[in-house]
């Protein structure tokens, strides 16, 4: 098939730091292409792909001092899109719902994945006014708030097979946090989990201007109560595989619905367990004993410490493996593509230049 990606335009993609949604539209572009489609990326002119890049931006929008609102650089993206729009097959959005408008008289060849969340009140009414458009979520959870709308299946994100290696044989070394500081990250519990347990904690975090007086008013103070706490800031993905590979466990002490949570998939796939807390997506990726913990409380984590030789680190990865590869993201997405009842397709054609016959085994969750 002949897609288009459509990425935000805030980071690069993938980033060349923190993104999580720039970061799946990287995985599943270049898996996409693997599997023999053409692909075009609308992105920042900074991103990295095998794909057509079609540079909406110079560079990424949070790494230009200069930019002040990012409306009218997607509004730029949008008019990009709908200039080619009838080239593709299938066009894939990735920008939540800014799209939907421009859109409505070729809806179906267009599909949304949902990254963020969906419990925000502003979000019923728009959703009410354009329930017709594909939809794809990330979790089962995630669609819980949203009013009846035309939900086309579960694609769980996914990492390539061998971006993370595994590192089976681990000393008993340090919890890891990941991610970003904020309020519904939890890092405070982290910390006291850590303190609690007895064991050093690293923190590779971002901290957002929004969030800066969370960080002076609630986390540093805690860094000076604990001295076990080492606060390494924001990481890349070339540092991910030994920061979460030399971790005992992954603590992701979340108090939101969050819609997946990719640290979660990131630390798996280093075959190292995750400790998680029973909110959002968690009961849907984490496989209580085998690829970690879900827990409930501060004390329950405490506890899940103290078990972490109960787990088999090659059975962690093993549940990435089966679960969370690039490879089965993109055939759940292609399985959608083929389902949109506007998709032109010309996957024989692709089949044949491969020699292959095969039909696709495809997995879509949902």
């Amino acid at each position: 098939m002949k897609i288009a990606q459509i990425a935000p335009l805030a980071e690069s993609v993938p980033p060349k730091l923190y993104g999580g949604t720039e970061r799946i539209v990287s995985y599943l572009t270049e898996a996409l292409i693997d599997q023999g489609h053409d692909v075009t990326l609308f992105a920042s002119g900074d991103s990295i792909t095998r794909a057509e890049l079609v540079p909406v931006t110079d560079m990424a929008l949070r790494l230009n001092p200069h930019v002040r609102d990012p409306i009218p650089y997607h509004m730029m993206l949008l008019d990009a899109v709908r200039q080619r729009a009838d080239e593709f097959d299938a066009l894939h959005f990735h920008i939540d719902l800014v799209h939907m408008p421009m859109f409505q008289d070729i809806i179906g060849r267009c599909i949304t994945t949902l990254h963020g969340r969906l419990d925000l009140p502003d979000l019923v009414p728009f959703y009410q006014t354009f329930p017709n458009h594909s939809l794809v979520s990330i979790s089962d959870h995630q669609r819980l708030p949203m009013p009846p709308v035309n939900w086309a299946g579960t694609v769980y994100h996914g990492l390539p097979a061998d971006l993370l290696p595994p590192k089976i044989a681990c000393d008993d070394g340090y919890l890891a946090f990941l991610g970003r500081i904020s309020p519904e990250k939890r890092p405070d519990r982290a910390i006291r989990i850590a303190a609690r347990s007895g064991k050093p904690l690293k923190i590779a975090a971002k901290i957002d201007n929004v969030d800066k007086g969370y960080w002076e008013a609630e986390i540093a103070p805690l860094l000076s109560l604990y001295p076990n706490i080492d606060f390494i800031g924001e990481i890349n993905e070339t540092q991910k595989a030994e920061f979460l590979g030399g971790a005992s466990a992954l603590l992701f002490p979340i108090d939101w619905p969050e819609p997946f949570g990719l640290v979660m998939i990131e630390a798996m796939a280093c075959a190292t367990p995750v400790i998680a807390f029973r909110c959002g997506s968690v009961p849907e990726i984490i496989d209580h004993g085998v690829s970690g913990f879900i827990v409930d409380t501060e004390d329950q984590a405490v506890e899940a410490v103290s078990r972490l030789g109960e787990l088999d680190r090659s059975a962690v990865r093993a549940a990435f493996d089966a679960r969370f590869t690039a490879d089965r993201m993109a055939a759940g997405y292609v399985s959608l593509y083929h389902a949109l009842p506007g998709a032109r397709t010309d996957a024989a054609r692709l089949r044949r230049e491969r020699g292959d016959e095969a039909e696709l085994h495809l997995q879509v969750v949902g």
